[in-house]
C-alpha cells in the first residue's frame, strides 16, 4: 500500500561503464563452460567488460576448463565464496563490478539493464530477477517466490530492497564493501548501502535464470543453509543501526520477523493450547494450526512448503546457537 502512494523513481541512463563480472565457483566443472558462453553472448561492448572466474580453491578441472574459454582465472585458498568474491573485487580495476553464480544463465541484455541504473547518483547497488525454471526450462515459480518477487519490487520503489540474489547484481565499485565470509551479499549489502545514505534497487528486466532446486525436501536443506547465514548477520551484522524510517519498516517486517516465523508459530501453537477452554476464538486458532500441519503432512503443495521454510528458521538458529556458521559452502543438489 505505501508503494502505492510513495515511490522515489529511479533515474536511468544510456551510459555503459567499464564492468568486471565476477563467478565465484568451487567445483563447478559441469557448468562453467556454458556459463561463460553465455556470458560472451551479453550485449555489451567488449572492450567495457572483464570476465573473473575467482574459484575457492576448486579440486576439478573448474578453473582449467574457464582459462580455456577465455575468462581470467583467480585461485583462492579455501575461504568461501565472500572472501573469493573479495580477493576478485581488489584483483580488478573497472568502474562496476557484477556478480553471478555459476549455475545461472543471463538475458543477452541483462547487463544493460542492470547498469542503466547507475545512472542515478543515489544507486548503488542493483539486484536483477532471477527465474526459477525447469529441467525442460518451464516457469517453475512458486507462490512464495512469485510473493517474494512483488515484496522486492514494492520495496525498491519505496526505498530500498532488503534482500538480492547471488544470481544476478551489480554495484559501484566505489560502494562495495567487504563483509563478513560467513555473511554473504544477498542480506548484507542491500542494508550496508542504506547505512551508507545510498540506495538498493531491484531491476525487474534484468533476467537471470536457475534450475528449480528437485523436490521440496532439497529446497528444505538448502534453506537451513541460507537461514543459518540471515541469523548471523540479523544477530551479529547491526542491521537497525542508522536506517531511514521507512527501510527500517522493511527490514523489520520482511527479514526479522520472516527468519523469526518458525520460533513465533511453536509460541503460538504453544499458548493456544494453553488457553484451551478460555474462550472458543482459542480452539478455532488451534484448529487452523493443526489444519495446516495435517495439509503439510498429507502432502498439499504450498502448506508443505510453507510448514518446511518455517521449521527451517528454527533448524537453522539452531544450529547457529549450536556450532555457529561456516564461510564455506557446497552447490545446491539438483541445481546444476
Amino acid at each position: 500500500m505505501l508503494a502505492r502512494i510513495h515511490t522515489r523513481p529511479v533515474q536511468t541512463g544510456d551510459d555503459l561503464p567499464s564492468v568486471t563480472l565476477i563467478v565465484a565457483a568451487y567445483n563447478e566443472e559441469p557448468v562453467i563452460e556454458h556459463r561463460l558462453a553465455n556470458l560472451r553472448e551479453l550485449d555489451y561492448p567488449s572492450d567495457r567488460l572483464e570476465i573473473v572466474v575467482t574459484s575457492d580453491a576448486s579440486s576439478d578441472r573448474t578453473e582449467e576448463l574457464a582459462a580455456l574459454a577465455g575468462a581470467r582465472v583467480i585461485r583462492n585458498e579455501r575461504g568461501g565464496k565472500v572472501a573469493a568474491q573479495n580477493a576478485a573485487v581488489r584483483a580488478t580495476s573497472s568502474d562496476v563490478v557484477a556478480f553471478s553464480d555459476a549455475n545461472s544463465t543471463w538475458d543477452p541484455g541483462a547487463l544493460r539493464k542492470l547498469v542503466r541504473n547507475f545512472a542515478d547518483a543515489d544507486v548503488a547497488y542493483v539486484c536483477g530477477r532471477l527465474n526459477i525454471t525447469s529441467e525442460d526450462g518451464r516457469n517453475k515459480e512458486g507462490v512464495y517466490w512469485r510473493y517474494e518477487l512483488a515484496l522486492r519490487a514494492d520495496e525498491s520503489r519505496l526505498d530500498s530492497v532488503t534482500g538480492g540474489n547471488g544470481s544476478i547484481y551489480a554495484l559501484r565499485r566505489a560502494d562495495y564493501v567487504e563483509v563478513d565470509p560467513r555473511f554473504g551479499h544477498d542480506l548484507s549489502l542491500p542494508y550496508l548501502m542504506v547505512q551508507r545514505g545510498r540506495r538498493a534497487i531491484y531491476e525487474p528486466e534484468a533476467n537471470a535464470f536457475e534450475k528449480a532446486t528437485p523436490t521440496n525436501e532439497d529446497e528444505y536443506r538448502r534453506k537451513v543453509r541460507m537461514f543459518e547465514h540471515c541469523w548471523a548477520i540479523v544477530i551479529e551484522g547491526s542491521m537497525l543501526r542508522r536506517l531511514r524510517p521507512i527501510y527500517l519498516l522493511e527490514i523489520l517486517s520482511h527479514r526479522h520477523l520472516r527468519y523469526a516465523s518458525g520460533v513465533l508459530h511453536l509460541f503460538v501453537l504453544a499458548l493456544n493450547v494453553a488457553l484451551i477452554g478460555k474462550g472458543s476464538i482459542y480452539g478455532v486458532i488451534l484448529g487452523l494450526q493443526l489444519g495446516l500441519l495435517l495439509a503439510a503432512l498429507f502432502g498439499v503443495g504450498i502448506a508443505r512448503y510453507y510448514v518446511l521454510v518455517s521449521w527451517a528458521t528454527v533448524v537453522a538458529l539452531w544450529n547457529y546457537l549450536r556450532r555457529g556458521v561456516p564461510s564455506t559452502w557446497d552447490v545446491a543438489e539438483g541445481t546444476r
